[in-house]
């Protein structure tokens, strides 16, 4: 791993999700040079489903040797971003780097993508006050204008790429007074939003959130006249002498999964997922059908209410085979990891299969059809523990609230 050299002792870095992952993971690289790092990210209370507050993160930025400073900014809420600024001004004197690492993931269709994910996904806050070596380092990729990059997550795809069009203008703005470069790494890498992306199986295909730490800082440590570039991160690893990178893998010698936007196309990433035993929530071709429409809907509810909690009291993977308008084969996995729910086959082998009408799902998932009255009426036939069937019901009693 790349070695902290001190350059960073003494700057103020206000990063934006720095309460987990990617953006905690270089807030600790700088805290070790004695940096100061403004947390400015969403979650001040414990979140049911993600580790980290930005209280937390705190206690690790000090602990590690740095100063912090936690700030609730919600980066589409300008109000809570110029408050976060001026209590930095206060505590710190200025900002000298700004990492705009918050996003949001939301791989949908255009039709499918609510204009609040859009918004969410074009936050960019973009500030700087301080002169020591100063620095704007956006979570983006390189501009790849292949269309199958932006046919299955239009939105997204316009939010990164639009991170990344900052970073072309910005740093020919700024030239010679402020460096604007983005970061993007090769391979997937081990997050909160890869395990909901990826499901269960997906950890083993990563690496780990420290090597973009290190990339990060192996850009910020630069003179700002390094300015403009679109960096991945082994590119500029082994620029700075690091050969061995199995250090940084989830599971050394494992096959890597590549990061989107770069060569492989979302096909070759879903296949190589699955050969290695992860479900992605994503596909193209003939996914497409399934990826839209009431099933969907309700699987995205189903993966927003996933806890430790409901896979620890129901211990069970349940298969669904559709019929009707919406024929289909869905899964919800309560057994496994963290939980995980999506289309296709379940990522291990199913403890109950139901096979049913998908109108009959709808209710069913909406709290107007119980399991036990649709096998009884003979809607839904079950094959497995019929008990396991039956504590599917608390689930659905949280879905009603949320439907």
């Amino acid at each position: 791993m790349l070695q902290n050299t001190g350059k960073l002792g003494g700057c103020t870095i206000f990063i934006t999700g720095a309460s987990r992952g990617i953006g905690k993971a270089i807030a600790l690289k700088a805290a070790r040079d004695g940096a100061n790092v403004v947390i400015a990210a969403k979650t001040a209370d414990p979140h049911p489903k993600l580790p980290g507050t930005i209280y937390t993160a705190a206690a690790e930025i000090e602990a590690a040797g740095g100063k912090a400073l936690p700030c609730i900014v919600d980066v589409r809420d300008e109000k809570q971003i110029n408050e976060a600024v001026e209590q930095a001004v206060e505590k710190f004197g200025g900002i000298d780097i700004l990492v705009n690492n918050a996003s949001a993931i939301n791989l949908t269709g255009t039709l499918e993508t609510p204009m609040k994910k859009v918004d969410l996904m074009l936050g960019l806050p973009q500030i700087l006050s301080g002169d020591k070596n100063p620095h704007i380092l956006n979570l983006s990729p390189p501009i790849n204008l292949n269309p199958i990059w932006f046919k299955n997550h239009t939105a997204y795809t316009m939010a990164k790429y639009g991170m990344s069009m900052c970073v072309l203008g910005m740093a020919e703005e700024f030239k010679g007074s402020i460096a604007v470069n983005a970061l993007w790494p090769k391979t997937a890498i081990q997050t909160a939003a890869m395990d909901m992306l990826g499901g269960s199986g997906i950890g083993k295909q990563c690496r780990k959130v420290e090597i973009m730490a290190d990339a990060a800082y192996a850009i910020l440590k630069k003179p700002t006249s390094f300015t403009g570039q679109f960096v991945i991160d082994e590119d500029i690893l082994k620029k700075e002498g690091i050969k061995e990178f199995d250090v940084y893998a989830v599971e050394p010698g494992h096959p890597l999964l590549p990061d989107f936007f770069l060569d492989q196309q979302p096909e070759d990433l879903a296949k190589q997922m699955e050969e290695h035993g992860a479900t992605p929530a994503f596909k193209s071709g003939k996914a497409d059908s399934a990826a839209t429409g009431p099933i969907s809907d309700m699987f995205n509810i189903i993966r927003g209410i996933l806890s430790p909690d409901i896979v620890k009291t129901t211990g069970a993977v349940y298969r669904f085979d559709l019929s009707g308008e919406h024929a289909g084969v869905w899964y919800i996995d309560l057994k496994n990891d963290a939980g995980s729910a999506g289309s296709g086959d379940p990522p291990a082998k199913a403890d109950v299969v139901m096979t049913l009408d998908s109108a009959d799902f709808i209710k069913m998932f909406g709290g107007r059809l119980k399991p036990t009255m649709a096998f009884m009426s003979g809607k839904l036939k079950i094959k497995g523990d019929m008990g396991l069937a039956i504590k599917l019901e608390k689930m659905m009693a949280m879905m009603k609230s949320k439907l």
